[in-house]
């Protein structure tokens, strides 16, 4: 885990010295608000938003390789560049510009998961928002650990309220009906 941990700090700290919003989402911020669970990757969110992603992109190559052919190409189209840190590990690079994604990096804050290791990290809110839109089994479970995990302290209306309108561009209400009946679970035990 300390390997995986001086990779994040090192993408961290290289969008640090950049100046730019960012934060950690995925597995890694999971370890902060939920139940431990192994990962093999970092997940970011960098704030670009809509325009300058290849400015974003361009300065992120000239550090760490790309993981896919034609990088550029793949980052513009799909909004995520993967790239490995010089240790070896995955980093996913997600571009973020929608509000969500702003009022996410915006809410971020830094966590220290070792002596020399300060992060920033999403609020667990914000997991929760991002793995019930992700809505893989995988993600189901580890809402599960966020919600037994902080027991009573999560903010819903601010999980609500992101979440429905992503649900909707979504067209998958069921996602929001399988949220409140988790909570509703949760609260119950």
């Amino acid at each position: 885990m300390a390997d995986l941990l001086d990779a994040a700090r090192e993408v961290d700290s290289f969008c640090r010295r950049q100046g730019w919003r960012h934060c950690i989402i995925g597995g890694l911020a999971l370890l902060r608000w939920g139940e431990q669970r192994m990962t093999k990757d970092v997940d970011i969110t960098l704030l670009t938003g809509f325009g300058r992603e290849e400015e974003f992109a361009a300065a992120l190559l000239a550090t760490f390789e790309p993981l896919v052919p034609d990088p550029m190409k793949f980052a513009l189209h799909n909004r995520v560049l993967p790239v490995r840190t010089s240790a070896g590990f995955k980093a996913d690079i997600a571009f973020g510009g929608l509000p969500f994604e702003e009022s996410t990096v915006t809410r971020a804050t830094d966590f220290a998961y070792a002596e020399n290791t300060v992060l920033r990290v999403c609020t667990a809110e914000d997991l929760v928002v991002m793995k019930a839109f992700a809505s893989r089994p995988q993600d189901w479970i580890d809402i599960d650990g966020v919600i037994t995990r902080q027991q009573g302290r999560l903010d819903w209306n601010h999980v609500f309220a992101h979440l429905a309108p992503l649900a909707e561009l979504k067209e998958a209400p069921e996602i929001v009906a399988r949220l409140h009946g988790m909570r509703q679970r949760g609260a119950a035990g």
